[in-house]
């Protein structure tokens, strides 16, 4: 959450006292190369996307043009000389091979180019084995009570009497994830939210690959990871026990599209153990690109419920939990919830109801729990509740009603903030958008500005601000506002600033406790550029973030125009690490990396 915005004050140099906040982490085929095949959910509670044949009728929508733009002089670095994949996502943005974004701890960079590699285990008559995420301990590493064995899909159909594998059975959809062994239903929430949006599945889960067509058992799938599009290729030997397999899976045995992507995820982290733990919005920002806010149930804005309902509109993933139970691991509460469990938010509706008379709207909210079974909320509201006499046939029709053990339930806005402790709303970038799935309004313009940096200790490791004397040694971005927000009443700019350390599940390492500080520089006269000691004695933050040993922290702020700097910070000095800074406005935020000693002169 952010702090609140505050006039600079001159009376005082000392900062506000400084919160550090530890973090729960949570525990616990049709063949697509036919050109003709289109995807359509199905009328009723859009369960399943089905195959089809049957070209649609509506005109081709007009394409709109991204809400995010990208200063062109502030890409991210690239070599000189750099000759890479040459492969762009269906965004347009550059599509890299994961040997070239992974840290120098993995050794020397190795591409894998999928089709290459399809196409000459194809001609050779083999099944790719892959090198670098090899079917043994190192690669899942979790004990079972027995030995691990890898299998393909095709043996796997074939020890259980299933017909040939497939990527898909009758389409996708959010209940063909099942957890398995890993603790990561983290993950699951968050690609259970994935299938929901087509384009967005389809970035992940490329269509170009089968169990039919040119099958050589390799597969590849697609994430992102701190600025850039990463592929990465997988064999499709999977852990199974008993052959039935241990980790994520769907519910139609011979569907393996969620195991594969699993798999992937799992090797871009290093093993099936890293995934161990963790935040739906680290598994929502590496499915979109997008931006992820986190709200404190006990400290929701009055409006929190338009919030969600706006989110939903515009189809950000929203994911939310309970806080665990110190001593038993997902302990189940008396209303059917678990502690400690992702769960996704599938729908937010105002609900027509009839009683005594009267014609009233409940705020209503769609929750599925990942595993998928009968484990489920049984209040008001819950499957076959009497509450859902109250509700109109047309209007029962109209939400798709279904009362199965499937995990998914329906409760009221009301019971939601009393049982569960947090939400995270993952906003997308509206170029992952397919345009038919946009609502309506969905034209405003976001502009970006992405940075990588890094604290090196004894150079740009600085630690917070109450480490006054070497706080200015942390690395430093000017940003100038100009425009204020269209239809503000204040004439005050909106901005969103978002810290994300880089690496660390991959590198077996602990997220370091971050945040970062916003200062105002002066209307009149000249300051040191970079800033320095002397003007952090005599100078208050005007925004700032609490530090958290998260992944990546975020916070939105409304500051007059004029221009700042953002300093991105880890808790105490010389802690090491990588970072990349966005900075999200309404109007241009001409942002910049502080290099060089020289002056700010009347920035304004």
């Amino acid at each position: 959450m952010a702090t609140k915005v505050s006039k600079q004050k001159t009376k005082s140099i000392e900062e506000p006292e400084m919160i550090t906040k530890k973090v729960e982490v949570v525990k616990r085929s049709n063949a697509l190369t036919n050109k003709n095949m289109i995807f359509t959910k199905e009328a009723i509670g859009s369960p399943k996307v089905t195959l089809t044949n049957v070209r649609s009728k509506k005109a081709t929508p007009v394409k709109r043009l991204s809400t995010v733009d990208h200063h062109k002089e502030y890409r991210l670095r690239m070599p000189v000389s750099y000759n890479g994949s040459k492969m762009f996502m269906p965004t347009g943005e550059q599509l890299f091979w994961l040997g070239e974004t992974r840290p120098s701890s993995f050794g020397p960079a190795s591409y894998q180019d999928f089709k290459e590699i399809r196409a000459r285990c194809y001609s050779e008559g083999r099944l790719f084995e892959d090198p670098e995420f090899p079917a043994n301990d190192c690669s899942f590493k979790k004990k079972l009570d027995g030995p691990i064995t890898w299998l393909r899909p095709k043996e796997i159909c074939r020890n259980l009497n299933l017909q040939k594998p497939k990527l898909f059975v009758e389409g996708y959809s959010r209940f063909d994830v099942q957890q398995g062994v890993p603790e990561d239903c983290w993950l699951l929430a968050a690609v259970a939210n994935l299938t929901l949006h087509r384009k967005l599945f389809f970035q992940v889960v490329p269509d170009d690959q089968s169990f039919d067509e040119e099958y050589a058992g390799v597969f590849h799938f697609r994430f992102w990871q701190y600025g850039r599009w990463v592929d990465v290729v997988i064999d499709d030997r999977l852990p199974t026990y008993s052959g039935k397999l241990v980790c994520l899976h769907s519910s139609e045995q011979s569907e393996f599209w969620s195991a594969l992507l699993e798999k992937a995820y799992a090797k871009l982290h290093g093993s099936y153990e890293a995934l161990k733990g963790g935040s739906s919005c680290d598994a929502m920002e590496d499915f979109t690109g997008g931006v992820t806010e986190v709200y404190d149930v006990a400290e929701l804005p009055p409006n929190f419920y338009t919030i969600l309902l706006k989110a939903y509109e515009r189809n950000s993933l929203c994911g939310c939990s309970i806080n665990p139970d110190p001593n038993i691991l997902e302990a189940e509460t008396p209303v059917g919830l678990i502690r400690g469990h992702a769960y996704s938010i599938t729908k937010v509706k105002y609900v027509d109801i009839e009683t005594l008379g009267r014609n009233e709207k409940i705020p209503l909210l769609r929750i599925r729990n990942p595993w998928g079974n009968e484990t489920e909320w049984n209040g008001p509201w819950s499957d076959k509740s009497p509450e859902w006499r109250s509700i109109p046939k047309s209007e029962k029709e109209e939400m798709g009603l279904t009362f199965d053990a499937d995990g998914e339930f329906w409760m009221s806005f009301k019971d939601f903030v009393t049982h569960f402790s947090s939400v995270e709303i993952c906003h997308l970038n509206p170029d992952s958008l397919d345009p038919e799935e946009c609502p309506e309004g969905c034209t405003k313009k976001w502009e970006m500005s992405v940075f990588e940096g890094e604290w090196v200790r004894g150079v740009t490791a600085g630690g917070c601000w109450r480490n006054l004397e070497t706080f200015s040694k942390n690395p430093q971005y000017t940003v100038t506002l100009q425009d204020v927000d269209e239809e503000d009443e204040e004439n005050k700019c909106t901005i969103i600033v978002t810290l994300m350390q880089k690496n660390r599940r991959s590198q077996g390492l602990q997220n370091l406790t971050i945040g970062f500080a916003v200062y105002r520089l002066p209307n009149h006269g000249d300051v040191p550029k970079p800033l320095n000691v002397n003007f952090f004695k005599h100078n208050r933050s005007v925004a700032r973030h609490q530090f958290i040993d998260q992944r990546q922290v975020s916070a939105r702020f409304k500051l007059d125009p004029g221009s700042y700097v953002i300093i991105p910070c880890s808790l105490n000095p010389d802690e090491e690490g990588e970072f990349l800074l966005r900075v999200f406005s309404e109007k241009s935020n001409n942002m910049a990396h502080v290099q060089g000693e020289d002056t700010f002169s009347n920035e304004k």
